[in-house]
């Protein structure tokens, strides 16, 4: 028994000077802490050195003076980013899994926090990563900006091009492909907001609350997130060389299309527009014609090579009459030897060619697509002779023939454009030419897209085909007239 306790107080004491041991090293800790050692002096806890970098405190007392609290400010700042950060996740995967109550409450706790400065930043990286992740899985700035607008909304499609435009800015333009900024000038995706935090800004311009506004990214970052790999049609910012494609046509011959595209769209007189069809396909025909023998007489590799090898555009196909408008810009795309594939889920399709033959393909597109809708609009309603409505098979044969018949006229006056350009040229290197371009085509569309199912769609009611072929006849397609005639002048020196 005495034994027993003669170990315990041994015990009892040998933890009192253990105690007494941790006191007195902590004792000396504080006394060192937030000392300013001079030049050279370095090892001790908490000293500043020459650089003016604060230290970390060695052992367990926090550091007294400016170093300390700069240290335990940036622990707050770095705790409250964490957590802002945890919440957001915890906002998206409710949002993602369908818990419609788990995501607006984290909403409501994010719109509630004090760090209202720390959110900002937080949903902003959050918003950049995603877009980052998007651009290097294909996805274009004109691709989000039209999948957001099909998916969410317009109001979530410009948060998107604003967030591109704030990413813009770590770039040299130098470095940002010439298909890009066109897009982002396109898209007028300019930083409005100025040295204004984005978020706050946005809200403000929206009309949206601080709720809204978390909510809104939130969607648009679970939106983004969950985008498949498309085909990369283009090196990323920050990768690409200006002037390494080469010109892609004059733009005073853009410029007077547009114009003429304008006039085209708006004239009220079917005779002008028919009487304008023909020739017009003929000569944006010749100009695609013209380039390729270019491409020909170009014995030795330049800058502008690559403006001589299939590239590939993507153009949007929305609802209503999808179908239709498919076929309208198949059938543009093969009479301007080119290759499309729709991608009906992401609402595009993706036009294979030479830059030329794109430009001509996109321009005729949005022309004929304009002529198309009056036209449908013009022909009214119809009905069954039980009174039910039939508006919408009506239409949609009567664009379905309006493209069909469109087809036929674009083949008809390409291939009369090859045979006046051979008999005109003398160019034996021209048919050649030619028939290279449609190969480089074909196999370009077979690698970008190896599995391709087609797919044929009638007309099937039998009054809108009728109409709808009639109203093609009359359609015009005058961009051809003006690209040639300008192409025609500019080589001349006009």
């Amino acid at each position: 028994m005495g034994t027993r306790n003669r170990e315990n107080r041994e015990k009892r004491k040998a933890k009192q000077q253990a105690r007494e041991a941790r006191a007195r090293a902590q004792a000396d800790h504080t006394g060192k802490a937030g000392d300013t050692g001079k030049a050279g002096d370095t090892g001790k806890a908490g000293d500043t050195g020459p650089t003016g970098g604060p230290a970390s405190p060695a052992g367990p007392a926090s550091p007294a003076g400016p170093a300390g609290r700069i240290d335990q400010e940036h622990d707050h700042r770095t705790m409250l980013r964490e957590t802002a950060d945890l919440m957001i996740a915890e906002a998206l995967n409710a949002h993602v899994n369908g818990l419609t109550a788990a995501a607006a409450a984290q909403v409501r706790n994010l719109a509630g926090s004090s760090g209202h400065q720390v959110v900002n930043q937080a949903l902003t990286g959050w918003l950049e990563r995603t877009v980052s992740t998007a651009w290097r899985r294909g996805w274009q700035p004109a691709d989000l900006h039209r999948f957001a607008s099909r998916e969410v909304g317009s109001r979530s499609a410009r948060m998107a091009i604003d967030i591109v435009a704030a990413m813009m800015r770590g770039y040299d333009a130098a470095t940002v492909d010439e298909r890009w900024d066109a897009q982002l000038q396109a898209l007028d995706a300019t930083v409005w907001w100025g040295d204004d935090e984005l978020l706050d800004a946005w809200g403000t311009h929206e009309g949206r609350g601080r709720a809204e506004v978390i909510h809104d990214a939130i969607e648009l970052i679970v939106l983004i997130h969950g985008l498949p790999a498309i085909q990369m049609l283009g090196p990323l910012p920050g990768a690409a060389r200006r002037g390494a494609r080469g010109p892609v046509g004059d733009p005073r011959v853009l410029d007077r299309v547009r114009a003429l595209l304008a006039k085209a769209e708006s004239t009220t007189f079917a005779e002008e527009a028919e009487a304008l069809t023909t020739k017009a396909q003929q000569l944006m025909a010749r100009y695609s014609i013209d380039d390729a023998l270019l491409a020909a007489r170009e014995s030795s590799a330049s800058a502008s090579a690559s403006a001589h090898e299939p590239g590939a555009s993507r153009i949007g196909i929305g609802n209503p009459y999808e179908e239709p408008k498919a076929i309208l810009l198949n059938v543009i795309a093969e009479a301007n030897r080119c290759r499309s594939i729709w991608v009906r889920n992401l609402g595009f399709m993706t036009v294979i060619g030479y830059p030329r033959d794109l430009e001509a393909v996109e321009l005729l597109y949005t022309s004929l697509l304009v002529q198309a809708t009056a036209a449908v609009t013009r022909a009214g309603g119809r009905q069954d002779r039980y009174g039910r409505s039939r508006t919408r098979a009506f239409r949609k044969s009567f664009l379905i023939s309006f493209a069909t018949r469109i087809g036929e006229r674009l083949a008809t006056a390409t291939e009369q454009a090859g045979a006046d350009a051979a008999a005109a040229s003398g160019d034996s290197r021209l048919l050649p030419a030619l028939a290279a371009r449609n190969d480089g085509v074909r196999e370009a569309a077979e690698r970008m897209f190896p599995e391709v199912v087609a797919k044929t769609v009638n007309a099937a009611d039998v009054e809108g085909g009728v109409l709808g072929r009639a109203a093609a006849n009359l359609a015009s397609l005058s961009v051809r007239d003006e690209v040639a005639d300008a192409s025609a002048n500019t080589n001349t020196g006009a």
